[in-house]
């Protein structure tokens, strides 16, 4: 497994990943323009909309708190938030199992991850079965905003038949709790949510991941960070640049020649870092899904989220490709087919 670290590690032969279910959480809070003008951070809705598009996003803090401390110690967004990661993580799983038509009972393995856990241990995969009353091995696979990437990745690396009948992977993103809300650079990006789907390597379903790949440039850890009781911390400029750049690749390298018509969901990082992507990559407007204008940055839930919510509208023939990119720095993308 050591080899997932050089710079590039692709997958293309092994076992398919069949994705049974799919489900999502955003919490009631909203924090819209109107309401970070008020902090008084020298930002308005122009400012915000002609640099990254977002209009709203949800946080499990409640909208005092913010207003009164501007999360000035993040040490307190624990106690004040609404909602735990856990319980967020159980929302989310119970629409995916639902979606799956299984119970919690015949799941074999939670695999969690994502920016930010409540907790350096146990696992929060521990946490979120607890509240699922699952017992199975639980275990936490973090890999920043790619997330999603790595857990496909590693999954569609393991033995098909070591793996139980059912996996749930959960990633529970309530980054909201990590913010300096007297900073407009990154008070204007992020929200919260959580993503949870249920994976098979034996139970066939229609919808299958058949391509996944996952990158590493570990000499650039610095440029993204959330310290331990910290604030989150980028440099946004190298950030954007890489993410824009490593996402049309990983969409180009995807997308064969049969593929034409393939759907783009990308990291819902700001929706003119998107909104390149599309340009460079030539895609039509219903072919590129988002959420970002209206949920802000999720972290490692956003591109699986978009997923879950535009799940109706996909037909026997279509193929999505879904590229992700975060800290470390790493980047990942999968090819999901509906067959």
């Amino acid at each position: 497994m050591v080899i997932l670290f050089a710079s590039m590690v692709e997958n293309t032969s092994v076992a398919k990943l069949y994705l049974h279910g799919v489900g999502h959480f955003h919490p009631d809070n909203i924090i819209d323009n109107v309401f970070l003008e008020s902090l008084n951070i020298e930002t308005n809705n122009e400012w915000i909309m002609d640099r990254v598009g977002i209009k709203e996003r949800r946080t499990v803090l409640p909208l005092d708190y913010i207003r009164q401390t501007q999360n000035q110690d993040p040490r307190g967004a624990i106690e004040a938030a609404v909602y735990s990661n856990a319980e967020t993580g159980k929302r989310a799983a119970e629409k995916a199992l639902k979606h799956a038509g299984i119970s919690a009972s015949q799941i074999g393995m939670v695999i969690a991850g994502g920016c930010s856990p409540d907790v350096v241990t146990p696992a929060e995969a521990c946490t979120i079965a607890a509240l699922l009353d699952i017992e199975a091995p639980s275990l936490d696979l973090n890999s920043a905003c790619s997330s999603f990437g790595a857990h496909m990745h590693f999954l569609s690396m393991m033995d098909a038949n070591a793996l139980p009948e059912y996996v749930l992977v959960v990633i529970p993103e309530n980054n909201t709790r990590t913010i300096n809300y007297t900073d407009r650079s990154t008070a204007v990006l992020w929200g919260d949510g959580t993503f949870a789907c249920v994976i098979s390597t034996k139970n066939p379903s229609k919808t299958v991941i058949t391509h996944t790949t996952m990158q590493s440039n570990p000499k650039k850890w610095e440029a993204v960070q959330i310290p331990r009781l910290g604030h989150f911390q980028q440099d946004g400029r190298a950030v954007q640049s890489f993410a824009i750049r490593q996402s049309v690749q990983c969409f180009k390298d995807l997308k064969q020649a049969q593929d034409q018509d393939m759907y783009f969901i990308g990291h819902q990082a700001n929706l003119t870092m998107l909104q390149s992507v599309q340009s460079r990559c030539e895609l039509s407007a219903d072919k590129h899904l988002y959420n970002i204008d209206h949920f802000g940055n999720t972290g490692a839930a956003g591109a699986p989220t978009v997923l879950s919510q535009n799940w109706e509208k996909f037909h026997p023939g279509d193929k999505i490709g879904l590229v992700v990119v975060g800290a470390g720095l790493t980047w990942a993308s999968m090819k999901i087919e509906f067959e």
